[in-house]
């Protein structure tokens, strides 16, 4: 996997256990017996984005969410 990103998140009040965001990225999240994701690894790798983005917009939802990392500021 390439560098990381960003972060993904689940809000656990929010979602219902669809499992969308656990077939699009089986690499950072891992569903249990009902469907409600368990998030393996919080780092996004660069590679990913595509699919967590796209995760993100067919949560129905709305319980995922990328949170991108804000780039570094030079001095």
């Amino acid at each position: 996997m390439s560098r990381s990103i960003g972060k993904i998140s689940i809000n656990p009040i929010a979602c219902d256990g669809h499992g969308i965001c656990g077939e699009l990225l089986p690499e950072l999240i891992q569903l249990d017996e009902w469907g409600y994701p368990k998030v393996t690894k919080n780092d996004l790798p660069l590679d990913l984005l595509e699919h967590a983005r796209r995760a993100e917009r067919l949560c129905p939802t709305l319980a995922f969410m990328v949170l991108l990392a804000e780039p570094a500021t030079q001095r």
